[in-house]
């Protein structure tokens, strides 16, 4: 398999555009886990600069070089749980993210019905848009520890914390192989969603 970064040679405007909606979206996600912590009374990511879609802030230098030449990234905001207001804060929280890429999902649909005739290269951002940015949000769902879905199970159930590290290793070891070999058919599920959701959209506006 090639690297990600062969695609700057091969399809430069594939390349830019995929730089381009990770980019976006992951920073947006961040944001929102920020935003969200600073309204539930925990200012640690806020006061570390996260309000800002910046991706060196967001995302970090090893990121955006793992993003141009693998062609995936990460991002992390800090955040203390026993600052929040409520009981279920944190699970709030980390709900923020996914919620901020299922909400860009359908913005990207959208543009991608209405909009999509401008052109080939509106064609390609907006439907790598709403596919990514699903992507994201089922992932980011996955009751995994160091995932939102893990995060968010735990606010309900904290016993889930008490995992030991050989249970730690163990399951960073199956996030590893989930990142590499389920990609494909999240991306399907999501390619999938997004017919549904236009199909829809046709039904409603002809």
């Amino acid at each position: 398999m090639d690297l990600f970064i062969t695609y700057l040679f091969k399809s430069p405007q594939l390349f830019f555009t995929w730089l381009l909606v990770v980019v976006f979206s992951i920073c947006c996600h961040e944001f929102m886990h920020a935003w969200i912590a600073l309204k539930q009374g925990d200012p640690t990511a806020a006061d570390a600069g996260h309000l800002t879609l910046n991706p060196l802030r967001q995302m970090g230098t090893m990121s955006l070089i793992m993003l141009a030449i693998c062609g995936i990234a990460w991002g992390a905001v800090p955040v203390r749980p026993q600052l929040m207001r409520r009981r279920h804060s944190d699970a709030l929280v980390s709900f923020a993210g996914p919620a901020t890429n299922l909400v860009l999902f359908f913005v990207f649909s959208v543009l991608f019905y209405f909009l999509g005739g401008l052109g080939e290269a509106a064609l390609l951002l907006f439907k790598l848009g709403a596919l990514l940015n699903m992507v994201l949000f089922i992932f980011n769902m996955l009751p995994i520890p160091g995932f939102d879905g893990f995060s968010i199970l735990s606010s309900f159930f904290p016993r889930l914390r008490e995992f030991n590290s050989e249970w730690m290793t163990g399951i960073y070891f199956i996030m590893f192989f989930l990142i590499f070999f389920s990609f494909e058919y999240l991306w399907l599920a999501a390619d999938f969603l997004l017919d549904l959701l236009l199909y829809g959209m046709q039904l409603v506006f002809g």
